[in-house]
């Protein structure tokens, strides 16, 4: 029996090594592992955020078609990070690779270990731009507002650039 394909919004960020190589090199991965990736976003330089004495972020939305279920697609998430070298040291931390579900479907989840939608992407200017780019029409299914609305309602000024 097949099962039913969902599309999931993804993000990823990386500020350690060659970062535009790790941002390429997890979308393989991910393409490989996970599901089909069905549109990326351009690549945008960011301030660090949270914790800002370290180097900027590049950060890239997908939209990927995966038939796991979302722990295990978090869990095969993780698994490419730590494939990748990724270390957890600080919250908020530098990073070699981060990888983020933002949205799955338009499902609305909570456990110990994910929560659905992304519970801070709603303001998060290093989410919202990239994730505009590939899916600005999609309804955020706890707001009911489309991605270009929460972006264009954003108070967040941090400093998001597309390279």
């Amino acid at each position: 029996m097949e099962l039913e394909h969902k599309n999931a919004y993804l993000l990823l960020g990386t500020n350690l090594g060659d970062r535009a190589d790790n941002l390429k090199n997890a979308i393989k991965l991910i393409g490989n592992e996970v599901g089909n990736i069905f549109a990326a976003s351009g690549i945008y330089e960011t301030a660090a955020w949270g914790k800002t004495d370290q180097p900027s972020f590049l950060n890239q939305a997908i939209g990927l078609k995966t038939h796991l279920s979302p722990l295990a697609l978090l869990s095969a998430l993780l698994g490419i990070e730590q494939q990748m070298g990724r270390v957890r040291l600080e919250r908020w931390g530098e990073r070699l690779i981060d990888i983020d579900i933002i949205f799955y479907a338009d499902l609305i989840f909570s456990s110990n270990e994910l929560y659905l939608p992304h519970p801070e992407m709603h303001r998060r200017r290093f989410v919202l731009e990239p994730l505009n780019e590939i899916a600005k029409d999609f309804i955020h299914p706890v707001l009911k507002e489309k991605v270009s609305s929460i972006l264009f309602n954003l108070t967040d000024k941090l400093t998001v650039e597309k390279i």
